[in-house]
């Protein structure tokens, strides 16, 4: 590229500059070690006080533990820090719905993102929207109910997964079902991206999967019928040792059918 005079070169420097800024800007906002962004909200910084202060066990039909939630605390197997760990003897055997967490607070629309890592192979657990639709956490799965799946509706982008000792990150925007007059006029909606790399785009999540000790709805019409109320975020234990931290969330008021990233 030949300048013919010093204005033109100075504004190409400006504009190589710009685009290295929002280029940088845009990586630091998905994958692995991802900042809350502006507005979002902080739901689990690693620390035993923030996860007695905003989570709590779901009380679904299978629920078999007890208060104080049984997770531990421990050291980051990776980095430095502590984050959560899945171990709750409830659910030994892989006894799904006997002792899944939840956030007490409620959620609509939102920006989430949360940062997992599977510790042994085949390891398992879930990351759930309103305490009703699952985005896998399955090591070795690679079908519609395997890893990064939008459970039983989309194929599992496997790709995309880092593997066992390692830490993965999804980065969601949700949109929650409509509805007028009762009546389900919207589905649900999702686009995700999986360790920085799109994965899935204005996916629509038609049901519940899993039956009633699955999350919210679950039991209604076989999952398909999908009330107007908001949920929680929910983590799955199965007795599979799966770690998370630095999970943040933005809600958000998606008046269009959009949930294409725009932060």
């Amino acid at each position: 590229m030949i300048f013919h005079d010093m204005r033109n070169f100075r504004l190409a420097l400006i504009a190589l500059a710009l685009t290295a800024v929002v280029t940088s800007t845009a990586e630091a906002e998905v994958g692995v070690g991802a900042q809350p962004i502006e507005g979002a909200e902080l739901i689990f910084d690693g620390s035993r006080k923030m996860l007695d202060a905003k989570w709590q066990y779901w009380d679904g039909p299978r629920f078999s533990s007890a208060p104080p939630i049984k997770w531990k605390i421990v050291d980051d197997p990776v980095d430095s820090g502590t984050v959560l760990m899945t171990d709750d003897p409830a659910a030994a055997g892989g006894k799904y719905g006997t002792a899944d967490v939840v956030t007490k607070k409620k959620y609509r629309d939102f920006r989430l993102h949360i940062e997992f890592l599977v510790m042994r192979k085949g390891g398992n657990s879930g990351v759930y929207l309103q305490n009703r639709y699952e985005i896998q956490v399955l090591d070795g799965d690679k079908t519609k109910h395997g890893m990064g799946a939008v459970i039983n509706e989309t194929p599992s982008p496997y790709h995309a997964y880092l593997g066992v000792g390692k830490w993965n990150a999804y980065d969601i925007t949700f949109r929650a079902a409509r509805f007028e007059n009762g009546q389900r006029t919207e589905k649900a909606q999702v686009s995700m991206y999986f360790n920085g790399t799109k994965v899935h785009s204005n996916q629509t999540i038609s049901q519940v999967w899993g039956g009633k000790f699955s999350g919210i709805d679950g039991g209604n019409d076989g999952g398909k019928g999908i009330t107007d109320v908001p949920g929680g975020l929910k983590l799955q234990c199965e007795g599979h040792d799966v770690r998370y931290r630095n999970i943040w969330i933005k809600e958000l008021d998606l008046v269009e059918a959009d949930t294409e990233f725009t932060d």
